[in-house]
């Protein structure tokens, strides 16, 4: 029987690129490859050494070059090196390698060894003043623990896993394969004891088998001084257990700090406002103010605008590195009286005619600024 064009084999033209007959190999062999037509392996192992062979002269620029000036005749006998002796006869063979990978895996054996358990997290509120200074409290965490019935083997009490006959313990099955190039020996995970390469015949009434249980614990934290919204604690070793004899996970506590009725954090300052009348802030006075610690004195000297801030060194936050301490920062509010009697009117009136002007004349010289400014 004549073979066909090696061309047309792979259904490139004449003047098809290195890397456009690399990519209709590519191709064609996945469709054609034995193991991807099992109701038709006789047809299919034909039709993929045809293209093999197609690919072995025309990847190569020497035969290709011979093939095109002398046709079949220039490899007959000697232009396709077989399949019998297994990848030898291919070289590199232009990345056909990714093609066996693809088809039958890396053959390599994967032995699941120990693995951390899993991170835990916890979302806990606390109130602003437990923020600034600290505090250490019990907390319930829900995590993933080794069964105490069974020690963590799955088995119920008395008994012990048995190594999987199927596989031999390894949790994985190797199996040869015959193949237009020789035997290829795949590897797949034991489906009989799941990859474990263990059996458990009377599982534990407690996990039911898997050797794990879910529990909430009291776990003892300590929150230092000057956290704030967003702090995250790693609590090392508190999190989930591991597997197959690995470690504890961590546990991972993210702070969220209540809003205070007073109090406003700024950095490690503390803020807030302070009401005062008019007659403290002209006359100035001696006024309590709340702080993180109790009340402090803070002297209002006379003349205080609206909008004065004043210092307490040292009454703020902690720093959460432990570099000093932030300051409270007081801001006056002078308010305004809605309410007066007639007689705290009078007063007010000759208050503003003792300094030489009336609230009319306030009033009128004020928009007559404004009046100058925009005329020029």
């Amino acid at each position: 029987m004549a073979k066909r064009d090696y061309y047309e084999v792979l259904g490139v033209s004449r003047e098809a690129t290195a890397e456009e007959i690399k990519k209709a190999f590519r191709k064609l062999a996945r469709q054609y490859h034995p193991d991807a037509n099992p109701d038709n392996k006789a047809a299919a192992e034909a039709k993929f050494k045809e293209i093999a062979e197609a690919y072995e002269v025309l990847s190569d620029p020497e035969k290709r070059a011979n093939y095109d000036r002398f046709g079949h005749a220039a490899t007959d006998g000697q232009g396709f090196s077989g399949f019998g002796g297994g990848f030898g006869g291919f070289g590199d063979f232009g990345g056909l390698g990714d093609i066996f990978d693809m088809f039958f895996g890396s053959g390599g054996r994967q032995r699941r060894g120990p693995e951390k358990g899993a991170d835990v997290r916890v979302d806990l509120e606390i109130s602003f003043k437990e923020a600034a200074f600290g505090l250490e409290k019990d907390i319930r965490v829900p995590r993933v623990e080794t069964c105490t019935t069974c020690g963590g083997s799955g088995a119920a009490p008395g008994t012990r896993p048995q190594p999987c006959v199927a596989c031999g313990g390894t949790g994985q099955i190797q199996f040869a394969q015959s193949t237009p190039f020789g035997r290829i020996v795949q590897t797949r995970t034991c489906e009989r004891c799941h990859g474990s390469g263990r059996i458990i015949e009377k599982p534990c009434g407690t996990c039911h088998g898997s050797g794990q249980v879910r529990r909430t614990r009291s776990i003892h934290i300590k929150i230092p001084a000057g956290v704030d919204t967003g702090t995250r604690l790693r609590v090392a070793g508190e999190g989930e257990t591991g597997l197959r004899g690995g470690p504890q996970g961590d546990l991972y506590v993210y702070i969220h700090v209540r809003a205070h009725r007073i109090f406003r954090r700024e950095g490690n300052d503390v803020v807030m406002e302070v009401p005062l009348s008019f007659v403290q802030a002209a006359l100035g006075d001696e006024i309590e103010v709340p702080t993180l610690e109790g009340d402090a004195q803070l002297r209002i000297p006379e003349g205080t605008q609206h909008g004065t801030v004043f210092r307490l060194r040292g009454k703020g936050i902690p720093d959460l590195g432990g570099y000093g301490r932030g300051d409270q920062l007081v801001r006056v509010k002078v308010v305004t009286p809605t309410k007066m009697s007639e007689e705290q009117k009078q007063l007010l009136r000759e208050f503003a005619q003792l300094g030489g002007e009336s609230p009319a004349g306030v009033e009128k010289g004020f928009f007559k600024k404004v009046k100058d400014a925009f005329m020029g």
